[in-house]
């Protein structure tokens, strides 16, 4: 008894710890390590909240005040879009009554070819019907469904568009070039025209009516074989779209030229 009591004083402390560390291990094995995760978690938490300053709640009110925030932005400036857009409609000369629509889709691989608007035949939107924006011309529809559009643009590179300067009547192609600008091709070898001058479709559009607003000639280059260029900077922020009004398509009576230019 005394040796084992002896054997006690001076092990037993060691033997205690001994059994403390396989009792944790055998805990941390069955419970694969939840516990001590549970008692970091518990540890840390008041350390984390006094680092941020913040306490959840109030985490969750801040995000929610900016949500909010950035919804009513958004909210204010399709407000102020649809408003340019109606503003602008009130100028137009078409006989017609325009269909306002939205864009809905784009794809990133066809940004300057194509939109998807939210109109279709159910709203009186038909292939050919002309889509313009707060600036010009924007394009034409090319497909269309009951609730759906397919627009073609004007920066679309199979997009050609018969045209004319304002100032001068010089006539020619314009061609989308899958940017915010377009190259006009003129008919005559060395036209009247000029740096800043406006374009609009002309007489010899087979698809659009004489006289809408496209753009104006950023540059020249009259010395290009087989005939002049200019590049021109489009009205319409193609690249910004949103809104947008379609109009029936057009119908001509006459042409002045047979030339097949859209």
């Amino acid at each position: 008894m005394f040796t084992l009591k002896r054997w006690w004083e001076y092990k037993g402390l060691q033997a205690g710890l001994l059994a403390l560390v396989l009792g944790s291990a055998w805990t941390l094995r069955e419970t694969k390590g939840a516990l001590l995760r549970e008692m970091y978690q518990g540890i840390t938490s008041p350390l984390q909240m006094l680092h941020s300053g913040t306490i959840p709640e109030q985490n969750i009110k801040d995000a929610k005040f900016l949500e909010l925030q950035t919804r009513i932005a958004d909210l204010e400036n399709q407000n102020q879009k649809l408003k340019n857009l109606l503003g602008y409609v009130e100028k137009e000369t078409l006989p017609q009554k325009p269909i306002i629509a939205r864009v809905v889709g784009r794809s990133a691989d066809h940004w300057w070819q194509q939109v998807i608007l939210n109109r279709g035949t159910t709203s009186g939107i038909q292939e050919g019907s002309i889509v313009k924006a707060d600036g010009g011309l924007v394009g034409l529809v090319e497909s269309v469904t009951a609730n759906t559009s397919s627009v073609l643009l004007v920066s679309d590179l199979k997009s050609q568009v018969g045209v004319t300067i304002s100032s001068t009547s010089a006539k020619g192609v314009l061609q989308g070039d899958a940017s915010a600008e377009a190259v006009l091709e003129f008919y005559e070898k060395v036209p009247n025209v000029k740096v800043g001058d406006l374009v609009s479709t002309s007489t010899y559009s087979q698809k659009f009516p004489a006289g809408l607003a496209i753009g104006k000639i950023k540059s020249l280059d009259l010395k290009k074989l087989p005939a002049s260029i200019a590049r021109v900077e489009l009205f319409p922020q193609i690249r910004y779209l949103d809104w947008v009004t379609v109009y029936p398509k057009a119908e001509k009576q006459a042409w002045e030229t047979p030339n097949m230019t859209n």
